[in-house]
């Protein structure tokens, strides 16, 4: 045999090292069933995603594709206040709640339920903010969110929202990807999944947190779960290097970078065309995108240029990590088409055991501290004509009970509340949703939803239907079966939509 015939055998032999027997018993068995499956469902998953038109290009992952339908919104921007905001203190005013404060709990409101702290009977605890109706609307907006409560006209308050997780990380997750348990993708992966991105030089999904610290549930809520991990979103500082390793070291310049990086590209390719794993196309995509972001996220994320006027409408200090640098790094990149925006902002949980995190004291400094900025936000949008087509979303993970915390059956040294599911408020801007309308009630002391009750499915298909998707057709593969952002869950929520 000569040494052409000895490459051939080789290379069949190293061939057939991907198919032998434990390779197909270990990877391919669930497969089978699979295609067994999908013969009798018609692949119902792969081909409804065909026929809406959303499948992405295997080569451009990150490609702008088409929704459902026209949509009201382009981009989101969500405000994930994390640590749960008191609607009580907030937008649910309550005066048959101060009547009451200081007195021993119902048990009507403790028989058969559950709580992350309360234990034994805890004293109701009245609204610790004035209150007064705001704007032409009406709505009640407490003194802690004067600025806010200038434009209530442009906001719309969901102020019956539900959940049914007390804890602060599955809360999250369920609130951000659907699911109380980790490994499903966020809302910001499925969009962009969705509709891909309309700037080959930035993320489709872009992640500014603030506060100190990162949610609780970690980065799995700004992650792609199942999806290709080109979804996920892209976390960036407000301070420093806007991405870690952005600039390239000493002595390497753009043309050796963009050769090593070609290089490296053309492997991954041949390998992607031996193997099909869609990861493959997910470190070529991000490899293109980190060469391209070097270039333009610097700028991007430079809020220095700015005009005088813009960080004072703000209250931005360049070179300072803050929720108000966030705000106003949001706006820049949904002018620059930017789909998804998710700003985290931890140190809203407000339990009383500490000065911080009171009522009194923690909640209104949290209040300050993001109150500007929000108004500036929703404003600058709307006077460079963004607004109608950025929807703005605001909130936290639950709410907080009516009653004060009074941990292992101990009242707190401040005041606080704890967890609380039954109601919160959640308000939307922009985008195609009314403004100036209170949407939902709770009873007279703020403790359940009575009139148009939602939940977080019913806010995740009211955001995904403004950007034009049906939310239960915008779906995707795994393990056998079609999965969606909503599981089987959600609707929208029409009385809200322009």
């Amino acid at each position: 045999m000569g040494k052409k015939e000895d490459i051939q055998q080789e290379a069949k032999l190293r061939s057939l090292e991907w198919v032998t027997r434990r390779h197909f018993l270990k990877d391919c068995s669930l497969g089978i069933g699979a295609m067994a499956l999908s013969g009798f469902l018609g692949s119902c998953g792969r081909k409804s995603a065909e026929v809406s038109g959303i499948v992405p290009s295997a080569n451009r992952p990150l490609a702008a594709r088409p929704p459902h339908f026209p949509g009201k919104a382009k981009s989101v921007i969500y405000l994930h206040m994390a640590g749960a905001p008191s609607q009580l203190e907030l937008f649910d005013f309550k005066p048959e709640l101060q009547k009451l404060d200081g007195l021993a709990c119902p048990p009507s409101l403790l028989e058969g339920k559950r709580f992350a702290f309360i234990r034994g009977v805890p004293k109701m605890l009245g609204p610790q903010s004035n209150f007064h109706q705001r704007g032409q609307s009406g709505a009640w907006i407490s003194d802690h969110l004067p600025h806010l409560a200038s434009i209530a006209d442009e906001v719309a308050f969901l102020k019956a929202v539900h959940t049914d997780q007390f804890n602060h990380a599955p809360a999250q997750l369920l609130m951000q990807t659907g699911s109380p348990r980790l490994g499903r993708p966020s809302i910001g992966a499925w969009v962009t999944y969705g509709l891909g991105s309309e700037n080959s030089n930035l993320p489709g999904f872009v992640v500014l947190t603030s506060g100190g610290n990162n949610p609780d549930a970690g980065k799995s809520v700004w992650g792609s779960g199942f999806l290709p991990s080109v979804y996920q979103g892209v976390q960036c500082r407000a301070e420093g290097d806007p991405v870690l390793f952005i600039k390239d070291p000493e002595n390497i310049n753009r043309n050796i970078r963009r050769a090593s990086i070609e290089a490296i590209n053309e492997v991954n390719r041949m390998t992607y065309e031996e193997f099909r794993d869609p990861e493959t196309i997910t470190r070529i995509s991000q490899y293109e995108m980190a060469f391209r972001m070097q270039a333009t996220v610097p700028d991007v994320m430079n809020i220095n240029d700015e005009p005088d006027y813009i960080h004072q409408m703000y209250g931005t200090t360049p070179g300072r990590a803050s929720f108000a640098n966030n705000a106003l790094l949001a706006r820049k990149l949904v002018e620059k088409g930017v789909r998804f925006v998710q700003l985290f902002d931890w140190g809203w949980d407000t339990h009383g055991t500490g000065v911080s995190g009171s009522i009194d004291i923690g909640l209104v400094n949290k209040c300050r501290q993001v109150d500007k900025a929000t108004k500036a936000l929703i404003m600058d949008l709307k006077q460079r004509g963004l607004l109608e087509e950025t929807l703005v979303v605001w909130g936290g993970e639950f709410g907080r009970t009516p009653m004060q915390e009074n941990r292992e059956g101990k009242t707190n040294p401040y005041k606080g509340r704890d967890h609380h599911t039954e109601a919160f408020t959640i308000w939307m801007a922009g985008g195609g949703v009314k403004p100036g309308i209170s949407y939902g009630e709770t009873d007279e002391i703020g403790y359940a939803a009575i009139k148009d009750r939602v939940d977080v499915f019913d806010i995740q298909a009211t955001i995904l239907d403004r950007l034009g998707f049906d939310h239960e057709k915008l779906t995707y593969d795994f393990q056998g079966r079609p999965f969606r952002l909503t599981d089987v869950h959600g609707k929208v929520i029409k009385d809200i939509l322009s």
